[in-house]
């Protein structure tokens, strides 16, 4: 059990990016740089003893940076706020006060606007190097970042369990109304070799998801997957039943009590025998299968492709800001936003 801050030698906005390293006492180990809490590494050892590495990303930080990768930025293992998918026309509504946000999806605001909080650096609050090492990262949005109102400050605490648990948990204070909506962006490939995520088994425990308009924008609409090729009620291969043009990018209704901390996904790959389930006490969970993933030279030289990968990001419901039927996620002064996910690992029984 260990925690080790390791320098990147970068600094950027007079602050110095550091990369924390949590080790359990089996050898997995997760790799996080304080800019933008990017999830560099995850190790795991799958059915064979054999270490592998199960997110997607750099062989080292300044990679991040490369304008290329940037270009079509697809915010590798990042978290994601202060608002967490699209926000239609870039409009907010809060006590009757229209904020006006950046449309940098189209028309919309996506994954918190031009600078979110996946290019911040933060600050680095607590380090715990007990038998369930822990890091806990802190950022201070400043009141009309983004044009969102409000100073916001977050915490976010990473904790390595010995049952190759890793728990982010979630806190954030306000000193004015604001919206929030906080995720985190892994990219996760199961299979040793990596390549193509079809045949991934995705188990998602949600009886509905959420109508998109032609942006990905959700409307307020709930749809039964009962009967859809997004009915992943009961474990199915990703490719069964997919179009192998778009893929998912969709929202799914979590079948659950709000706020309770409860099984959302589970995703099995049978080469590797490694599962991932994810735990969350969000309402929702949104599916991405990497549609647009296109980066040259990730680790070890690899490039990632389409449908490379997959993305679980619990979350709220997107544009719930616009849709008064979804649950608020709007944080006043007198609240605190809490969050608690689970990325647990383990082997095929």
């Amino acid at each position: 059990m260990s925690v080790q801050q390791i320098p990147t030698g970068k600094i950027i906005d007079g602050e110095e990016v550091i990369a924390i390293e949590l080790t359990n006492s089996k050898g997995t180990y997760v790799k996080i740089f304080n800019y933008g809490t990017i999830i560099n590494k995850f190790v795991v050892k799958n059915a064979k003893g054999e270490k592998q590495d199960i997110v997607l990303g750099f062989d080292t930080f300044d990679e991040y940076l490369n304008p290329a990768y940037l270009a079509n930025y697809p915010y590798f293992g990042a978290i994601i706020g202060r608002y967490a998918n699209r926000i239609k026309n870039g409009r907010l509504n809060i006590d009757d006060k229209i904020y006006q946000l950046a449309q940098n999806a189209g028309t919309d605001t996506l994954h918190g606007g031009i600078v979110g909080f996946d290019k911040k650096v933060w600050d680095i609050v607590e380090i715990n190097d007990g038998p369930q090492p822990s890091v806990t990262l802190q950022y201070e949005s400043v009141d009309v970042e983004e044009n969102f109102p409000g100073n916001l400050v977050i915490d976010l605490t990473f904790e390595l369990t010995e049952n190759d648990e890793l728990i982010l948990s979630y806190e954030a204070e306000t000193d004015k109304a604001t919206a929030i909506n906080l995720t985190h962006h892994s990219y996760f490939n199961l299979a040793p070799e990596g390549g193509n995520i079809k045949n991934h088994k995705q188990q998602i425990f949600a009886s509905n998801y959420l109508e998109q308009d032609d942006n990905y924008s959700v409307t307020g609409k709930l749809i039964p997957v009962e009967g859809t090729p997004l009915d992943f009620t009961k474990s199915k291969a990703i490719g069964q039943d997919w179009n192998e043009d778009e893929g998912y990018d969709q929202t799914f209704v979590l079948d659950k009590i709000y706020g309770d901390l409860s099984l959302a996904s589970k995703t099995i790959e049978e080469e590797s025998g490694l599962v991932l389930s994810v735990y969350t006490t969000e309402p929702v969970a949104h599916l991405y299968t990497a549609k647009y993933l296109g980066v040259k030279n990730g680790k070890d030289g690899k490039d990632y492709d389409s449908y490379g990968a997959f993305c679980v990001e619990t979350q709220h419901h997107p544009n719930a800001v616009n849709i008064p039927t979804f649950p608020s996620t709007i944080l006043r002064p007198e609240d605190l936003y809490t969050q608690t996910t689970i990325y647990k690992v383990s082997l095929i029984k």
